[in-house]
């Protein structure tokens, strides 16, 4: 049986080049390394997923790397590179400060720090999760920070900055990273779709990318995922199924239902959405982005705010021009309100159920207010 490495791991990036999604990050570190002026701390903030503990890893290769390359990506091919690869290096630390946050594992990383590189210009120190320290370790460790050695380059990573003291956060260079968007998500699985030979669905990998929500590497997991399901050909529906999402098609086709005031199939529509096990939360919450896609697929000027796959985004526009925006704004109106209340109703069912009887009817409601204004403006 061969060694299965997950594609996390398999296709993490080497070099700036190929992180996905950070390219403002990216492009400054390099102009950093370029110029020569590197910080001596750094603090990569941002969700889990983005590239903060890979970027910190490239950024450790570029800076020891004994031939860069002339953009100042890390060669990967020097004795520098090999050794952080093959996990041999003497000079590049990592420390996760989750299960390494004790004062007397900071103590005994500032002791490391007293003794100067044996070959190569610096030592760095990769801490991640660093806002796990707790007051006394962060104490401990400020003295340090505030007053590393010449040799000496700390990189910090970390999900929570609002945790680190301000003393820590006045000492470091600060990078922000972003979630990432779906379509650089979606451009990335495409590119692992080619790699592993694989055949997919572009309905489908956008469905995963939205899942991931901004998280590449939680993307990637579930991408894995599906692939031990469907092997190598992955369509929508494999998705859908796998990661239990409700199928677009349910309001497609329950909004049609809305047009026409057709309550009781609107209604045994979401019976059929119970009974194939979803809550009427997760109901709710589907049906309000369904109407804001509607929404901004009515302008051309946030139309590029839809990330769906080509084939659903003109679907959206076709359903958008049979629905008015007075109808939908209502409509989100009556549902957001749903879900303020949804946790503290008793029957839960019959309240979506009475949302759901207000928008069917809502054309209607309209419609008779503007007889009755229109009625007062004629008197």
């Amino acid at each position: 049986m061969e060694n299965y490495i997950v594609s996390a791991r398999k296709y993490r990036p080497a070099t700036f080049t190929d992180v996905v999604g950070q390219e403002q990050v990216s492009e400054t570190l390099k102009n950093a390394l370029a110029s020569g002026k590197l910080a001596q701390s750094f603090l990569f903030c941002g969700p889990r997923g983005v590239g903060k503990t890979t970027c910190a890893r490239i950024l450790a290769k570029a800076i020891n790397c004994e031939n860069p390359t002339s953009d100042f990506e890390p060669c990967n091919e020097c004795n520098s590179c090999k050794s952080f690869i093959a996990n041999t290096s003497f000079n590049i630390f990592e420390l996760d400060a989750a299960s390494n946050n004790s004062v007397d594992d900071i103590r005994n990383l500032v002791d490391q720090v007293r003794f100067a590189p044996q070959a190569g210009k610096y030592k760095i120190y990769i801490l991640d999760e660093v806002h796990m320290l707790g007051s006394a370790a962060f104490n401990a460790f400020l003295k340090t920070l505030e007053e590393p050695p010449s040799y000496a380059i700390f990189i910090l990573a970390t999900t929570e900055k609002h945790k680190i003291i301000p003393t820590i956060l006045s000492r470091c260079q600060i990078f922000d990273f972003k979630r990432i968007a779906d379509k650089d998500i979606v451009k990335q699985l495409n590119r692992i779709c080619e790699s592993e030979g694989i055949t997919a669905e572009p309905s489908a990998l956008h469905v995963i990318a939205q899942k991931a929500d901004g998280g590449l590497r939680d993307a990637l997991s579930l991408f894995d995922k599906i692939v031990s399901f469907a092997g190598k050909n992955i369509t929508y529906q494999d998705v859908i199924g796998n990661l239990n999402i409700l199928d677009y098609e349910y309001y497609f086709k329950i909004t049609d239902f809305f047009m026409v005031e057709d309550a009781s199939s609107v209604l045994n529509a979401f019976n059929e959405i119970i009974n194939n096990g979803f809550d009427g939360e997760m109901f709710l919450l589907g049906l309000a982005e369904h109407f804001r896609n509607l929404l901004i697929s009515k302008d051309e000027k946030t139309v590029a705010l839809l990330e769906v796959a080509d084939d659903v985004k003109e679907r959206y526009h076709k359903q958008a021009t049979l629905v008015n925006e007075t109808f939908l704004l209502n409509a989100l109106n009556i549902i957001n309100q749903c879900d303020i209340d949804y946790k503290t109703s008793k029957n839960k069912r019959l309240h979506v159920e009475l949302a759901l009887l207000k928008i069917c009817f809502l054309n209607t409601q309209i419609e008779s207010a503007l007889s009755v204004i229109l009625g007062e403006k004629k008197n």
